[in-house]
């Protein structure tokens, strides 16, 4: 039998495609709703994906392409399902998202667009905003800023000067978001906060169904995104192309400052200081306390983190977030992963890279396979990472620490929290835990078959 060439096949991808991404920065924009212009298994992967790791209801439509649009075009069906989005949500907001077959049939989702405003006079109030996922375009991370960056396209065009700063959010928790709201707040800083899922994606219990959420972003804010006084986007390894924080800058010359996701001492302080830089408000007390008992703790876990051996896997911001809070605590990341393509992780890691006595592997655009090899090769203990890691924690038995997106065999996913100074001590605490608990559940046999084996 002749043996057949692998080598590009992806096994337990280390990512989620384009439209994922895009459906979750929509989802934290006040009365918008996500239309998908493809097939209908699309938009049902995407809700379970969702739902499971937000335990809410998660609508998506969807044009419903089949074998005969694939020929003709699916023009028709993409308007008859505004139409229906319409009437059904009632939206301020559609986020058209293309997929592979629309991408691929080459639709032309703006000329469709322009064609359905001539013919539906009577619905020229509602903003319709083209987006670009095809799957095999990039990754859910791409896909996520990618949408956010054509929502402000689209909305920001209101550059009367004021002094709000825009916060372009990472894929953080909504737990995150709110502990972020708090600490804005603490400063007595005005800002607008895209995208907002601090309670679209983690609301309170009501009796009656809501099919939209009022929350989240307000789309007038983000109207007035044009004329802030600066903005600071979450994301270091953003592609300038897809950038939010880019394209205001670019189009109404507001100042653009990058900054970490807040997770670690270093990382919280800069995102601190830039605040109080924009505020000119001394940092409040109780965040001084709170900076003073992590680093009580890091104190106190040191000397157990010092047997860390991490693999840590998902999107690039947060790996390496995640990366330089284990090296602030003796933990060494042997391999560093992400499913995404980038060149900039390993510049940004040189330095703090420099402190290990072992080299770090740093792999981009991977999938999971390749992460449980790197497991067995370099004895690593501890794995830090999405859900997706489970089957290297089933084969290989490293214990794993969830954290990203998705967590589908977990509940409450959506109330961790991991930013700021108390979320990042409660992430150590939780790797610290997870290493204390591999070295005792299997201390007694491990010794007997060092020496008596």
């Amino acid at each position: 039998m002749k043996k057949r060439n692998f080598i590009n096949l992806n096994v337990n991808p280390c990512k989620c495609c384009m439209p994922m991404g895009s459906s979750i920065a929509l989802k934290g924009i006040e009365s918008t709703m996500v239309l998908f212009h493809g097939s209908q298994g699309c938009s049902t992967y995407i809700r379970r994906h969702m739902a499971r790791h937000y335990n809410e209801p998660i609508d998506i439509a969807s044009s419903s392409l089949n074998e005969k649009e694939t020929i003709h075009g699916g023009a028709a069906n993409l308007k008859k399902g505004i139409k229906n989005t319409f009437r059904y949500y009632q939206p301020k907001l559609i986020g058209i998202s293309t997929t592979c077959l629309a991408e691929t049939i080459g639709e032309d989702v703006q000329q469709i667009i322009a064609e359905f405003k001539e013919e539906e006079s009577h619905l020229q109030d509602i903003d319709l905003v083209p987006i670009s996922t095809p799957g095999y375009g990039g990754t859910h991370y791409e896909g996520f800023y990618f949408a956010l960056r054509k929502v402000l396209e689209k909305l920001a065009v209101d550059d009367t000067p004021n002094k709000s700063v825009n916060i372009i959010a990472g894929n953080l928790t909504p737990a995150d978001i709110r502990r972020i709201k708090e600490v804005l707040g603490l400063f007595q800083i005005n800002f607008t906060i895209l995208p907002d899922v601090s309670k679209t994606l983690d609301g309170p219990f009501e009796r009656e169904y809501q099919k939209l959420s009022s929350e989240g972003t307000k789309i007038e804010d983000i109207r007035r995104m044009a004329g802030a006084a600066a903005t600071i986007e979450m994301g270091m390894l953003v592609p300038e192309h897809i950038s939010p924080g880019k394209y205001l800058e670019e189009r109404f010359g507001i100042p653009l400052h990058r900054c970490s996701l807040p997770i670690g001492l270093e990382n919280t302080d800069a995102f601190i200081k830039l605040i109080q830089c924009f505020s000119g408000v001394q940092i409040p007390e109780n965040l001084k306390e709170e900076r003073g008992r992590m680093l009580d703790g890091m104190i106190d876990s040191h000397k157990y983190n010092g047997e860390g051996r991490a693999a840590i896997f998902g999107e690039p911001d947060m790996v390496y977030a995640v990366s330089k809070l284990c090296i602030e605590n003796g933990i060494r990341p042997l391999l560093i992963a992400t499913g995404t393509r980038t060149t900039k992780l390993k510049d940004l890691l040189s330095r703090d890279l420099e402190r290990m006595t072992e080299p770090c592997n740093i792999i981009d655009d991977t999938d999971l396979e390749t992460v449980q090899e790197y497991v067995k090769k370099l004895a690593i203990n501890i794995l830090i990472g999405t859900s997706d890691g489970k089957y290297i924690t089933e084969k290989e038995g490293v214990p794993l620490v969830r954290i990203g997106f998705p967590i589908h065999d977990r509940v409450g996913a959506q109330r961790k929290l991991y930013c700021g100074y108390e979320g990042s001590m409660q992430l150590l605490d939780e790797i610290t835990n997870t290493l204390l608990g591999q070295k005792y559940d299997h201390y007694r046999q491990h010794m007997y078959d060092k020496y008596y084996g």
